[in-house]
């Protein structure tokens, strides 16, 4: 499995993916993200950093969207995976589990205390996969957020 970071000019590559993976998970009427966006958020500020699974003749067929946290308990940075998508007719031969396995090199090799994402709770074939390759779901936590009116509200109080 070949795995590499994408550069500046994967710009509409990325978006693709992201449009795929929302569109499977229903969500298709929330993305507002444009590809000047995520150049400016990936390749300018590095606030995020993407990596694509490659079959064998070079063609993206998987990708992962990730960026830096920091665990004050671990006193250690961590990466979260904001975004796993693998082309459906692909799906079953490695290309999810190669990424994953490249991200968890990547923390090692960065001094990273953990890896970790989130998994809509519907998503059970997921979560079967990510399960098996050990991943533990954190029940006592729940996601919070607090975006477009609320976070204009909250700012301004």
């Amino acid at each position: 499995m070949n795995i590499r970071f994408a550069e500046e000019r994967d710009v509409s590559k990325i978006m693709f993916f992201i449009k795929e993976l929302a569109e499977y998970e229903k969500m298709s009427d929330e993305v507002v993200a444009t590809e000047e966006m995520l150049r400016c958020e990936i390749f300018e500020k590095k606030n995020a950093e993407v990596i694509f699974a490659l079959d064998e003749n070079g063609r993206e067929v998987g990708f992962a969207l990730f960026f830096t946290t920091f665990s004050t308990f671990l006193g250690r940075s961590g990466i979260h995976l904001e975004d796993l998508y693998v082309l459906p007719e692909e799906r079953g031969n490695g290309y999810g589990k190669a990424l994953l396995k490249y991200l968890a090199q990547l923390c090692t090799e960065r001094g990273c205390g953990r890896l970790e994402w989130t998994c809509l709770n519907w998503n059970t074939p997921s979560l079967d996969f990510y399960r098996a390759l050990g991943a533990e779901t954190m029940d006592e936590w729940t996601s919070l957020r607090v975006s477009g009116e609320a976070l204009l509200k909250l700012a301004q109080n």
